[in-house]
């Protein structure tokens, strides 16, 4: 029986009994500069006392929001929904950029700042150290190969964790035992293996298809680390890429 598809999340409609500019709303952009599109389709012009407040200050936007009413506007590309932007009436967001403006320029503010940074920089540095151990562990080399271990893990640990990378380290949504392998299948893939040179046929699934071929291949070659065999590191393509970066 054919599995049935999750219906998309749809966001609320405005309601009927109010104007649309006393709501708040989750909105869609429209062709043209200053238009929009409801959750139900409908497209609407935007209010014209209103403006555009740009995603990337975060703070700004909590007071907007605070204030309100205002329309997110949201573009959806395939599973996901980026922020293109806050509409809300301009004065309002004159209001809260001077009041953000104000509480940056106070000792207190720069104190806290500064105690943030701090923090952020300390959880990372866990998370480094948390995230190699996890490698080291998925790796599990026979100790004959510990020291290659340790340089491999170093390695994938380096180019997954940084903030910011967008690889699957960064992600919460799967245990951190799982964000290890699949940072390693991942690096062998790119370092081990032909796959940046393939040529692909773009069709539906192929990519995948690849993907699982060459990590059952990289699957292999560690089997040889785990096990402790004595050729490992002949003609080997992970041996090889850790010399490289050595």
């Amino acid at each position: 029986m054919p599995k049935r598809k999750s219906a998309k999340p749809k966001h609320p409609d405005p309601d009927p009994n109010l104007p649309l500019d006393q709501q708040t709303l989750i909105v869609a952009p429209a062709p043209g500069d200053r238009a929009v599109v409801l959750p139900s389709g409908d497209v609407v012009p935007v209010p014209d006392s209103w403006s555009l407040l740009p995603p990337g200050d975060a703070g700004v936007t909590r007071r907007v929001k605070a204030a309100g009413p205002t329309w997110t506007m949201k573009e959806r590309k395939g599973r996901r929904e980026f922020s293109q932007g806050l509409w809300a009436d301009t004065a309002q967001i004159e209001t809260a950029k001077a009041s953000m403006e104000a509480t940056r320029n106070t000792p207190q503010y720069a104190k806290a700042k500064v105690a943030a940074k701090v923090r952020r920089e300390e959880k990372q540095e866990e998370y480094v150290e948390d995230f190699h151990t996890a490698v080291v562990a998925f790796l599990n080399f026979n100790p004959v190969y510990a020291s290659i271990a340790d340089r491999f893990a170093a390695a994938v640990t380096q180019h997954a964790t940084p903030v910011g990378s967008g690889t699957v380290a960064r992600t919460q949504r799967i245990p951190i035992e799982r964000r290890a392998e699949s940072a390693v299948i991942a690096w062998m893939r790119h370092q081990t293996t032909a796959y940046d040179n393939m040529t692909i046929a773009r069709v539906k699934g192929e990519r995948r298809e690849v993907r699982r071929q060459l990590a059952a291949q990289s699957r292999r070659l560690l089997e040889k680390y785990r096990s402790g065999a004595d050729d490992a590191m002949q003609y080997c393509p992970l041996a090889k890429a850790l010399r490289s970066q050595a």
